[in-house]
């Protein structure tokens, strides 16, 4: 008993004396990126002036789920870059470009080495002459950080994912639904996918399925409000609960650029070489068995039209999107045909006609000469224009200035001028009026206008909830609803639904190969 006594203890010794084993590291993970609509139908450019750029720690106010209280903050030691965002708009000049993204790679060099990558873009920048920008930028991110670091992407279902994006980066995702009310949980989806495969030590997935699918159609045809998005999209969940996979997605494209890399694709990522395959191949084949059915939104008509339905509700707001120059879609913001034909139109002549609010026109001299006369006050001046005049030139505005709002962050200085019985919107910059209080901070009642014109695509969750009526009107500008107006030059064809009778596609995955096995 005595010799088992003292056994135990010379085992209790040992054990208390042995090398406690070291907690693993936290892994280390970098954020960079860049998100814009670009439109090549466009005359205007983006410059380094449209992109709200973050930098370091302040990129972390971006991302609710990096809070510092959060989980998923504990889970790594961040290295935030820079993270650019801008309103959609027309191609990115080369030196913007240049100057973003060189000054991303350079913080990046500032805390190698990396064991992952949070890539956060949206994946429609076009940038002047540069095919592929967001191919071109994740190349020259791997250059500084190495074949080894674990990037995971997330993008816009309205982003375009080439070959060369497919290739460089191992995790990818994107949003689910148009509009995009998961955004922030489509980035928490890439930033957790990563997390886990790093604690894992599964680091890169053994398989990338990519298939291009020859479809090209605007958001506003594919929302997932409705089917057959609804029901497309509906699919992509139940892909990633399969043994082996990690995720999967659908991107639409981008319909307003003319390059090659514009059109749909699938991909899905994950372990199982079957499963993975499978499962772009079903989502690929579901996406091209419904092409047919895809339709507007809400529905479509001429501005005539439109305005003569809304003249004739009775159901207030009536609302009228013109949608060919959305500058959340990558229009110039500043066309003026619309608002030209509404002038034009007998109804609104009279102070007592039915009240219209046009939101918005860009005016920054305008703008001034409100300013000058103050709220009362009588302005006469022109706005509009400057960027795209190839549908109408500025627009002749005379009449009382109602509202003036300095400070937006957006806009910069907005004023409202009522011109018969209209009230437009003049803002000193481009800005999409999105929320109720857009409207409400100008002195404005859009749920009791007549009728409430926007400049957008299909309406936003804000606005969708405010309307009694909606019409779509086709009017002209960079993003043309009428894609067959655009004059597509280099684009991949047979695409579907400018070549309506072309055979049927091979929708066969091809694997990617995996960044660190490029030649």
């Amino acid at each position: 008993m005595r010799n088992f006594i003292a056994v135990l203890f010379t085992i209790l010794v040992n054990l208390s004396c042995a090398p406690k084993e070291q907690s693993k590291p936290l892994p280390r993970i970098a954020i960079a990126g860049l998100a814009i609509e670009s439109s090549t139908f466009s005359p205007a450019t983006s410059d380094v002036a449209a992109f709200r750029t973050r930098e370091g720690k302040e990129i972390f106010n971006y991302y609710p789920f990096l809070d510092s209280a959060s989980e998923d903050r504990g889970r790594a030691e961040w290295f935030p870059t820079l993270r650019g965002h801008a309103i959609p708009g027309g191609i990115v000049t080369r030196e913007a470009y240049e100057e973003l993204v060189g000054k991303t790679l350079e913080m990046l060099k500032e805390n190698l080495p990396y064991d992952g990558l949070f890539f956060d873009i949206h994946g429609a920048m076009s940038v002047v002459g540069l095919d592929d920008p967001e191919g071109d930028f994740i190349i020259r991110v791997r250059e500084i950080v190495g074949p080894e670091t674990l990037i995971s992407t997330s993008m816009d279902l309205h982003g375009n994912v080439s070959w060369r994006l497919a290739e460089n980066t191992d995790l990818i995702t994107c949003y689910r639904m148009a509009p995009h009310e998961d955004a922030l949980e489509s980035k928490q989806r890439a930033v957790e996918n990563m997390l886990d495969r790093l604690e894992s030590g599964k680091g890169k997935p053994a398989y990338k399925a990519w298939i291009p699918v020859p479809i090209l159609l605007p958001g506003e045809k594919t929302s997932t409000r409705i089917d057959p998005g609804k029901s497309l999209y509906a699919k992509v969940d139940p892909m990633t609960k399969k043994e082996g996979v990690i995720d999967a997605a659908i991107w639409i494209g981008y319909a307003w650029a003319d390059e090659p890399r514009n059109h749909a694709v699938v991909m899905v990522t994950g372990d199982d070489e079957k499963a993975v395959t499978e499962s772009a191949e079903s989502l690929a084949q579901s996406f091209w068995d419904v092409r047919n059915e895809f339709e507007f939104v809400a529905p479509v008509a001429t501005l005539e039209e439109s305005l003569d339905m809304a003249i004739a509700s009775d159901k207030k707001p009536f609302m009228i999107s013109d949608m060919g120059d959305n500058p959340t879609a990558g229009g110039a913001g500043d066309v003026t045909w619309t608002l030209t034909e509404i002038l034009k139109r007998p109804e609104f002549k009279s102070e007592n006609g039915p009240t219209l609010i046009y939101a918005s026109i860009p005016g920054p001299e305008f703008v001034e000469k409100a300013l000058a006369a103050g709220v009362g006050g009588k302005v006469e001046g022109t706005a509009g224009a400057a960027i795209d005049d190839r549908f109408a030139p500025p627009v002749m505005l005379k009449g009382t200035v109602e509202a003036i709002k300095e400070g937006d962050g957006a806009a910069e200085v907005e004023v409202v001028v009522k011109v018969g019985s209209v009230h437009v919107i003049v803002s000193k910059k481009r800005k999409p009026y999105h929320n109720e209080s857009d409207f409400t901070n100008l002195g404005l009642k859009p749920r009791e206008a007549d009728i409430v014109v926007v400049k957008i695509g299909y309406l936003v969750p804000e606005l969708y909830d405010m309307r009694a009526d909606w019409i779509m009107a086709l009017t002209p500008g960079g993003v043309d609803q009428d894609l067959e107006r655009l004059g597509y030059k280099r684009i991949n064809r047979p695409m579907f639904p400018l070549d309506k009778d072309m055979a049927e596609p091979d929708l066969k995955a091809k694997l990617v190969p995996a960044a660190n096995k490029l030649d």
